[in-house]
């Protein structure tokens, strides 16, 4: 099956339609890079790929490979095909949007995933009824035994990857994190580009 590679740069965003059967491998190309993503149902945007359903099929807070992630309907929506990032994930944290980086000190715009979430959508002409807690890919958000949840730098390393398959036909968005005020895209907190390649 011919593939194609679509390059999405540091704090932007890209949507775009996977049939069933299709696959999506997201490239941590520079190693550290979070990729906030989202899936909907093609054809009705009110179904949408939900974490809290996914977190109860799949008995875990994060996916590893062979988890299945389900719509709000609990349908299934994508399956991880493979995985050799490290298998750090998350699944609780919202998307970064323009209140969040306020709150961090932020005086001026900043681009956001809330925002990039939107502004892909937009493209196809099309829009997010809300905004989806989404799977962030790569993230490393830990719960400590006290409860206490922290994000620390993501464990992929350059080059790793993550194989998402579509189980039914969606639109796939996908946001390569802007955060730069929190080690969430690493130590030096520096956004970077990734790959994607579409199969």
């Amino acid at each position: 099956m011919a593939q194609t590679l679509i390059h999405l740069p540091a704090r932007h965003s890209t949507a775009f339609r996977l049939a069933k059967g299709q696959t999506v491998r997201i490239v941590n190309t520079h190693g550290g890079q979070v990729v906030d993503t989202w899936a909907f149902a093609d054809g009705d945007m009110n179904e949408f790929m939900s974490m809290e359903h996914s977190r109860v099929h799949m008995g875990r807070v994060n996916p590893i490979a062979g988890s299945v992630l389900l719509s709000n309907a609990r349908r299934p929506m994508l399956r991880m095909l493979a995985d050799t990032s490290g298998g750090v994930h998350d699944t609780l944290l919202a998307a970064c949007d323009i209140h969040r980086y306020r709150m961090l000190g932020c005086t001026g715009y900043h681009r956001n995933c809330t925002d990039n979430l939107q502004e892909a959508l937009g493209r196809l002409r099309l829009s997010a009824p809300e905004t989806p807690s989404p799977l962030n890919l790569f993230q490393n958000s830990a719960i400590k035994p006290d409860g206490a949840l922290v994000i620390e730098p993501p464990v992929a390393p350059p080059g790793s990857h993550v194989t998402l398959g579509a189980e039914l036909g969606i639109i796939i968005v996908f946001s390569a994190c802007p955060q730069d005020m929190a080690p969430t895209n690493g130590a030096d907190m520096t956004p970077k580009d990734v790959e994607l390649i579409v199969s």
